[in-house]
Parts: structure tokens; C-alpha cells; sequence
């Protein structure tokens, strides 16, 4: 496990950390009977700051992408799904006629 992963898990635990801070701040709104506004500006900061840590992370953690080589063995499908009934050959585009001339103007 690099670097990466423990990055997301600090940003979750942030993002937690924020969910709590916005809970605890509700119930003293209520205890002061206090309208709720919105979030205090340090919880919006918090959460900003454990979004982008969660996002470096989901970005980094999987790995470097691989190319696709389009003559590989591997790529081709060989045989159909042993579950046919899902693949529909009737449909409602044979409705339509084949030679629709359609202009924009």
C-alpha cells in the first residue's frame, strides 16, 4: 500500500470529522433555538480540503493505465454469453422507415 491510500483514508477521516463538527453544531442551534444558516466556514473548508484528499487518492491508488492493443487475442469476444435472452435483435427502430430524409433548417 503506497502513499496514496493513506492519503484517502485522511481525507475520509476529514470528511467524518467534518459530518460530526455540522451534527454537534445543529444540536447547539437547537439547544440556542438558533435558525441553521449553513455550515460554519471552517467545516466548508474542511470538507473542500478532504474532498481534493479523496480525490488525489481515487485518482493515484488504482494505478497507471495500460494500452489497449487493438490486435490482441484477449480483446476479441470468441463465443456468445451462454444467457441469450438478454440479447434483443427486435426492436423499435425497424419501425422506422429506412430512407427518412430529414433537413435541417
Amino acid at each position: 500500500m503506497g502513499g496514496g491510500f493513506f492519503v484517502g483514508v485522511l481525507g475520509v477521516l476529514i470528511i467524518s470529522h467534518a459530518a460530526y463538527s455540522t451534527i454537534q453544531y445543529r444540536s447547539v442551534l437547537k439547544i440556542t433555538e438558533e435558525q441553521f444558516s449553513g455550515p460554519p466556514i471552517d467545516v466548508v473548508i474542511e470538507l473542500i480540503a478532504g474532498m481534493v484528499l479523496c480525490l488525489w487518492a481515487a485518482l493515484t491508488v488504482p494505478g497507471k493505465f495500460l494500452s489497449i492493443h487493438l490486435h490482441s487475442d484477449e480483446n476479441r469476444m470468441v463465443t456468445l454469453p451462454a444467457n441469450l435472452d438478454f440479447i434483443i435483435f427486435n426492436h423499435r427502430g425497424k419501425a422506422y422507415p429506412l430512407g427518412m430524409d430529414f433537413k435541417l433548417n
